[in-house]
C-alpha cells in the first residue's frame, strides 16, 4: 500500500510540473505570410462588430460586420391563412400511406423564407512602403486571451506594427499602425459595401452608409423572372446602417481626399471605428421605428483618441479574459512539442493531419471555440448565426440564418458547460421573442395553441414553415419541433446556473407554451399518442423506389417532446405551480411511443423500418434522446444506447462540420472516449481553402469547413470535448466519462456542472488524481468515478454502480470541496 501510494504522490508531482509548464503556454494562432482568403484571414469581434482582418503588407483589408445588419422588416401575419385547412387532409393522407399526396399537401402550409444575414463592407488601408528591399520577418498572429491581432514585418530597415482589437467597453474596433523609424507611416484608408452605400470623407473621420434591402431570397432560391432583393415591403424600407471611422495621428498629417483619408509622415497612427444599425428590435419597423445609428456611433467615437490608446486596449484585455480565462485545458505534451510550437498554424494543422502528436493545438483549438463564442454573442446582442458574427457575402449561404434544426442550438452547447454563460443571453432573448411570433404562427396556420417554429428563422423571429408558400421541400421546410429543441435552451441555462428567478420569468413561460403546442399537435392512434406530419430533418425515406420525407412520428418528435415535457414538470415542482398541467404532462408522456430498434439493432429513424435514401446521412437527429437529450445512456438505458451506438456505426465516422462535432459528442454520451477523440482528430485535419474536397475539417485560420464556414462545427466540437471530461446530465458529476487514451495526463479548470457547480479535474496515467468542486447551493451531491473518493471534511457515502463508484454528500452552499481517490 506504502509503495502505491508513493507512485500516486510522484504521479502528481509530475502533473503538477506538466500543468505549470502548460499553464504559461500561449494560445495563438501564427502565420509567416499575409491571407489571401477569407479563410486565411483572422476573427475579431465583440458580440456586435466584426472583423476578419488579412494582415496584407501593401494592402490591409478588414471585412467588417455588425450583428444587427440583415435584410427585412418585421414579420407579418395572413401570408398563409387557409394553411390550417390543410393540416386534416395531410392527416388523412398518411392515414392512407399516401406519402406523394401527403408531401404535396404539406407544401400549402408554408410562408414566405427567412431573410439574410448581411456584410457591413469592407476597410481598406494601403500602406506605402519604400520600394527598396524585401519584406522580412513577416508575422502574423492572433492571441486568443487578449482578442487581438498584429502583424508585424521589416522593410528597408524599419520595421512595422499594426495592433487591431474590437473593444466589448468602448464599442469600437481599433487598429493601431506603428513604425521603428518617424515618419514611415503613409496610409491611404478607406471603406466601401456590397450593399448600396454612400461615403464621404471630412476632417479626419471617414464615413459611410446606406440601407440594407427591405427583402433578400436566400441565395438556394433562383425563381426565373423573379428580382431576389427589394427595397421596400409592406410599404417600409430596410434598415439603415452606418460605419464611421477616425483617424488619430502622432507627427505627420492627415487629410480627406475624395471619400478616402490620406496619412502622410506620421509615427504612429490609431482608427477607431464603429457601426450600428438602425435596428429596434424584430417587431419595430427599423425605418419608421428604428434607433438612431448615427448619434450611436457619434457618441462611441467621441469618447476615444490617441491618448487613450492604452487605456482603451488594456480595458478590452482585461473584459475579455475576464470571460476567456475562467477555463484552462492542459494536456501532457508530445516528444515534438517545442518544435511543433514553432511551426505556423496552418503548417501544424497539415502535420496533425498526418499523425502528428500535437496536444497543444488541440488545446488551442478547445479554446478557439470559446474565444469564438465571446467575441460574437454577448449580451445585449444578437443571438449568434451560422457564421456567428462574420459574413462576406451578400447572399450567403443558407443566408447565414438560425437553422434551428440542429446548426443554431448547436452553437450554444458549450456555453454553460465552458463558463460563458453571460454568453447565452442573446440567444435566450431570442428565443422568447421568437416565441411571440411563434404563438401567432400556431393559431394562424394550425389551429394549435402555444408556439411552433420550423427550421428557419432570422433576426425577426420569423417561425413559419418556409419555402415562399410552396416551393420549399417538406424535408427541410416543414420540419415543426424547433420551439421544443430551442427551449432546452432555457432550461439548461436553469440546470447550470440555479437562477429561480429566470426559470419563472422567462423560462417556465415559454417552456411551457411550447408544451401547450405539442398538446395540441399530438392526436390519438392505437392507442398511442402521434405526431403528423412529420419528418426527419433533411433525410428521406425509400418505399417502392420512391422517396418520400412526410410520415407519422419521427423518433426525433418524440426525443423531443419526452425531453421538453420532463423539463416542464420539474420546472413546475420547482416553482410549486401548475400541479394539475403536469399530471396532464405525464399521463401524456406515459402514451407517447416507445423508441424503436430496426433488423439491424439500430435505433429506428421513423415509425416504419423504412428504407434510407442515404445510409450515412450526416443528420441523426433520431439520437437527439442521446445527444442533447438525455433519455438514452448507457448507465440508465443499455440496451437503447447499445442501438444509438450501432446507429452511429451505421452512418459511420464520416460527415463534415456540425454532423463530425455531434458525433464527438455522441461518443462522448456512449462513454466511448477513443471514439470521440478519434473524430475530435478528423474535424481537425487541414481544409485548403484553395482547393478542398468535400471532406471537411478545418480551415487555415480553424475555422470550421462544412464547407463553406459554419461556426456551428467549432462550438460543437469544444463541447463534445467537454462532454469527454465532465457530465451531468443524469443528475450527477461524472468526473472523466470518455477520457481517451491520448490524453492520459492533463488537468481541466472551471468548467461547470448542472446544479450550479464548478468543477476543475486533475488526471494522471488515466485515472482520476483531484478534483475541486465548488457549489452555489446547498444540496445533495452525487459524484461518479471509477474510484472510491475521499472529500475533506465531509461524512460522504459511497456505492458501487457497476464498475462505477457513486459518491454522496450534503454540500454547503457557497463551498469548495477538495476530492481525491482512495486507491484500494
Amino acid at each position: 500500500m506504502k509503495t502505491i501510494r508513493m507512485a500516486w504522490l510522484c504521479a502528481v508531482a509530475c502533473l503538477c510540473a506538466m500543468s505549470a509548464k502548460a499553464v504559461n503556454a500561449e494560445l495563438k494562432l501564427f502565420y509567416d505570410k499575409p491571407a489571401t482568403v477569407w479563410e486565411e484571414a483572422l476573427p475579431l469581434g465583440n458580440g456586435f462588430i466584426g472583423a476578419m482582418m488579412y494582415g496584407g503588407v501593401d494592402v490591409e483589408l478588414i471585412r467588417l460586420n455588425e450583428c444587427t445588419l440583415w435584410s427585412g422588416v418585421p414579420v407579418q401575419d395572413g401570408v398563409n391563412a387557409d394553411s390550417y385547412k390543410y393540416l386534416p387532409q395531410v392527416r388523412k393522407a398518411l392515414a392512407k400511406n399516401d406519402y406523394a399526396e401527403a408531401d404535396r399537401l404539406t407544401r400549402k402550409m408554408q410562408g414566405y423564407f427567412s431573410q439574410s444575414y448581411l456584410p457591413l463592407g469592407d476597410l481598406r488601408i494601403d500602406q506605402k512602403l519604400p520600394s527598396a528591399g524585401d519584406v522580412r520577418n513577416y508575422r502574423r498572429e492572433l492571441s486568443l486571451q487578449d482578442a487581438t491581432a498584429t502583424v508585424q514585418f521589416e522593410k528597408a530597415g524599419v520595421k512595422y506594427t499594426r495592433t487591431a482589437f474590437v473593444s466589448a467597453p468602448d464599442s469600437v474596433m481599433a487598429i493601431r499602425f506603428e513604425a521603428s523609424k518617424p515618419g514611415a507611416l503613409n496610409l491611404t484608408i478607406g471603406m466601401e459595401s456590397q450593399l448600396k452605400f454612400t461615403a464621404s470623407a471630412v476632417g479626419a473621420e471617414c464615413e459611410m452608409h446606406g440601407d440594407a434591402p427591405a427583402w433578400l431570397d436566400p441565395v438556394y432560391y433562383n425563381k426565373e423572372g423573379r428580382n431576389p432583393s427589394r427595397d421596400t415591403a409592406y410599404g417600409h424600407k430596410g434598415m439603415r446602417w452606418q460605419a464611421v471611422l477616425k483617424v488619430e495621428n502622432q507627427g505627420g498629417e492627415v487629410k480627406p481626399q475624395g471619400n478616402e483619408l490620406k496619412v502622410a509622415g506620421a509615427d504612429v497612427v490609431v482608427i477607431y471605428l464603429s457601426a450600428a444599425t438602425s435596428f429596434n428590435g424584430p417587431f419595430r419597423f427599423p425605418d419608421t421605428e428604428g434607433k438612431d445609428e448615427k448619434a450611436i456611433n457619434r457618441s462611441r467615437l467621441n469618447a476615444v483618441n490617441m491618448a487613450r490608446y492604452a487605456d482603451v486596449h488594456q480595458a478590452h484585455k482585461d473584459e475579455f479574459g475576464k470571460y476567456f480565462n475562467r477555463v484552462e485545458l492542459n494536456l501532457e505534451r508530445g516528444a515534438d512539442a517545442e518544435k511543433l510550437a514553432k511551426l505556423t498554424t496552418d503548417e501544424r494543422l497539415r502535420r496533425f493531419t498526418k499523425g502528428s502528436v500535437d496536444t497543444q493545438l488541440e488545446e488551442t483549438y478547445y479554446q478557439f471555440g470559446r474565444y469564438l463564442l465571446i467575441s460574437c454573442s454577448r449580451p445585449g446582442g444578437i443571438a449568434a448565426n451560422l457564421q456567428g458574427i462574420w459574413n462576406k457575402e451578400y447572399r450567403a449561404p443558407w443566408s447565414s440564418n438560425y437553422t434551428t434544426n440542429i446548426n443554431t442550438e448547436m452553437n450554444y452547447w458549450l456555453v454553460e458547460s465552458t463558463n460563458l454563460s453571460e454568453m447565452h443571453e442573446p440567444m435566450l432573448k431570442w428565443v422568447e421573442n421568437l416565441s411571440k411570433v411563434g404563438e401567432r404562427v400556431a393559431w394562424e396556420y394550425y389551429r394549435a395553441h402555444g408556439w411552433v417554429t420550423h427550421q428557419n428563422s432570422d433576426i425577426w423571429c420569423l417561425a413559419n414553415a418556409v419555402g415562399n408558400c410552396g416551393d420549399g421541400d417538406p424535408v427541410w421546410a416543414n420540419w415543426y419541433a424547433a420551439s421544443g429543441w430551442l427551449s432546452q435552451d432555457l432550461w439548461e441555462r436553469y440546470a447550470f446556473t440555479l437562477d429561480k428567478k429566470f426559470l419563472a420569468e422567462h423560462a417556465y413561460p415559454v417552456m411551457k407554451l411550447a408544451a401547450d403546442f405539442f398538446c395540441d399537435w399530438l392526436f390519438e392512434k392505437d392507442g398511442y399518442l402521434v405526431t403528423a406530419p412529420s419528418t426527419s430533418p433533411e433525410n428521406k425515406f425509400v418505399l417502392d423506389g420512391k422517396y418520400y420525407s412526410v410520415t407519422e412520428g419521427c423518433t426525433m418528435d418524440y426525443a423531443i417532446i419526452r425531453d421538453l415535457f420532463n423539463n416542464v414538470i420539474e420546472a413546475s415542482t420547482i416553482l410549486n405551480k401548475d400541479k394539475k398541467y403536469a399530471r396532464k404532462l405525464r399521463k401524456m408522456l406515459a402514451k407517447l411511443p416507445p423508441y424503436k430498434v430496426g433488423s439491424e439493432g439500430q435505433l429506428l429513424e421513423w415509425n416504419k423500418e423504412f428504407a434510407e435514401s442515404e445510409r450515412q446521412h450526416r443528420h441523426l437527429s433520431h439520437l437527439y434522446g442521446l445527444h442533447p437529450g438525455h433519455s438514452i445512456s448507457p448507465l440508465t438505458t443499455p440496451e437503447l444506447a447499445k442501438a444509438a451506438d450501432v446507429t452511429l456505426t451505421l452512418r459511420g465516422d464520416g460527415g463534415t462540420g456540425w454532423s463530425k462535432a455531434w458525433k464527438i459528442n455522441f461518443a462522448a454520451r456512449l462513454l466511448d472516449g477513443n471514439h470521440a477523440y478519434k473524430m475530435f482528430r478528423e474535424i481537425m485535419h487541414y481544409f485548403d481553402p484553395h482547393g478542398g474536397s468535400w471532406s471537411g475539417g478545418t480551415y487555415p485560420n480553424m475555422f470550421d469547413a462544412h464547407p463553406p464556414f459554419q461556426i456551428d462545427g467549432n462550438f460543437g466540437a469544444t463541447a463534445g470535448a467537454t462532454e469527454m471530461l465532465l457530465q451531468s446530465q443524469l443528475g450527477e458529476i461524472h468526473l472523466l466519462p470518455a477520457l481517451p487514451d491520448a490524453w492520459r495526463t492533463g488537468e481541466v479548470r472551471g468548467l461547470k456542472a448542472r446544479g450550479g457547480y464548478e468543477v476543475d479535474i486533475k488526471w494522471n496515467n488515466k485515472q482520476l488524481s483531484s478534483a475541486t468542486i465548488k457549489t452555489k447551493c446547498a444540496g445533495e451531491c452525487v459524484i461518479r468515478t471509477l474510484l472510491p473518493l475521499q472529500i475533506n471534511d465531509v461524512k460522504a457515502v459511497t456505492t458501487r454502480d457497476g464498475r462505477y463508484y457513486i459518491t454522496k454528500f450534503v454540500a454547503k452552499e457557497n463551498a469548495t470541496y477538495e476530492v481525491t481517490p482512495v486507491f484500494m
